[in-house]
């Protein structure tokens, strides 16, 4: 019997997905747990395995956005019909389209030129947007998407919403063509790119604020040279100290280890620390779980072994979801202090700059020290200042004296 091949949902949040390529060509012989292709999700590019073994008879959808839950192809025996029924849009795009806007709301309707997905004709819109759409009463069908490849964002939606009942659909005057001089190189934007760019635009549109403190790391220092002396075949680093810390900080300050998520704040029982990660295709954040369980040595193992796979693009949605505060690390660059970029849903983000030594005046005498730079961005829709800044004194306590966290 013939077994459909559907988009699954590879993350909590995801809605679709973009099929890169298939790793099977019709006809071939297909095993159950073998790769079968690979699809792109906003996180991360993964191969998808069979759940069936058999003939793939039929490549449904060879490339481009499907929603989760549509078939994408067939398995089954050698010469068996296949069928494929035509697969609705994902539920929540369908309830969008179908649902009427509230009637005090009913003039706020889309106007201009759609930004549907060539291959299934879905709305592409960011789950923000989406969001907003639903409390708003906009109507996303047909509205004109500026974000990335087309995307609706919350600026169409409040642009939409704040424009004229009556005001006449209009044509956007094309764009002029951009002059590249024959010497520039004109590179197309990887997927992950327009990932980071979508992100890092929503997260623009957050309301945050910024905490600043010095701490001084002279304690912090010998207990990472102790733990590498101890055992050398683990390589412990100031990001795993910062990551157990931040563990710690949050355990006591659970009003920080929250994600925002519109009409409520999710709090979480333990601390999912995410690490930002440089890699050749842009930057990743792989997350190590329940950081408040583990020792410094395990944290540090946990750390080598995701930045080893973001390292060799082998990070799979799993390793990327479900963060709930994020570090991000440019000390190893010599940068002494800068601000990180909120990482939505979490609420809150750490930037770490460089140890170096400073004059500092310790019992009214001036005396050098090392001394690091941490900086806290947090979103404030979820966290005041009080809180955040509880939890980042909290923390400068734990790396001047790391006994009390370890």
């Amino acid at each position: 019997m013939a077994n459909e091949v559907k988009l699954p949902r590879l993350g909590q949040g995801m809605e679709s997905g973009t099929i890169v390529r298939w790793l099977k060509a019709e006809g071939d012989r297909v095993e159950k747990g073998e790769p079968l292709y690979e699809v792109d999700t906003d996180k991360a590019t993964q191969e998808v395995e069979a759940e069936a073994s058999g003939v793939l008879l039929t490549i449904a959808v060879a490339e481009g956005e499907v929603p989760v839950g549509q078939t994408v192809g067939v398995i089954g025996e050698p010469g068996e019909s296949v069928t494929i029924e035509s697969s609705a849009p994902a539920p929540e795009a369908a309830a969008e389209r179908a649902a009427p806007a509230p009637a005090e709301e009913s003039t706020f309707r889309a106007v201009i030129n759609g930004a549907r997905d060539k291959t299934t004709g879905r709305v592409k819109a960011s789950p923000l947007a989406r969001r907003m759409a639903r409390e708003r009463g906009v109507t996303l069908d047909g509205l004109s998407g500026t974000g990335p490849d087309g995307r609706i964002i919350a600026e169409d939606i409040e642009r939409a919403e704040a424009a004229p009942a009556e005001a006449a659909p209009r044509q956007a005057a094309p764009a002029a063509p951009v002059r590249v001089p024959a010497e520039v190189e004109s590179v197309p934007l990887t997927s992950i790119r327009r990932t980071i760019a979508r992100r890092l635009t929503e997260a623009w549109e957050v309301p945050v604020f910024q905490l600043t403190v010095s701490v001084e790391m002279s304690q912090a220092n010998t207990l990472i040279e102790r733990s590498r002396e101890l055992d050398p075949d683990v390589r412990v680093t100031v990001t795993d100290l910062l990551a157990k810390v931040c563990a710690r900080a949050l355990m006591r300050h659970p009003d920080v280890n929250v994600q925002f998520a519109g009409e409520s704040l999710l709090r979480f029982p333990s601390a999912n620390i995410g690490i930002a990660v440089a890699v050749p295709q842009g930057l990743v954040v792989p997350v190590i779980r329940a950081v408040e369980r583990l020792s410094l040595t395990e944290v540090a193992q946990a750390r080598a072994a995701i930045v080893g796979k973001a390292r060799d693009a082998a990070l799979q949605v799993a390793d990327l979801d479900g963060g709930t505060f994020t570090i991000s690390n440019l000390g190893m660059f010599g940068i002494e202090q800068f601000i990180a970029v909120l990482n939505p849903p979490q609420a809150a983000i750490l930037a770490v700059g460089a140890t170096v030594d400073r004059a500092v005046v310790v019992d009214g005498e001036i005396v050098v020290r090392p001394m690091m730079t941490i900086t806290l961005t947090v979103d404030h829709r979820a966290v005041d200042g009080g809180p955040a800044a509880d939890f980042l004194r909290t923390v400068k306590t734990f790396l001047e004296d790391p006994a009390l966290a370890l």
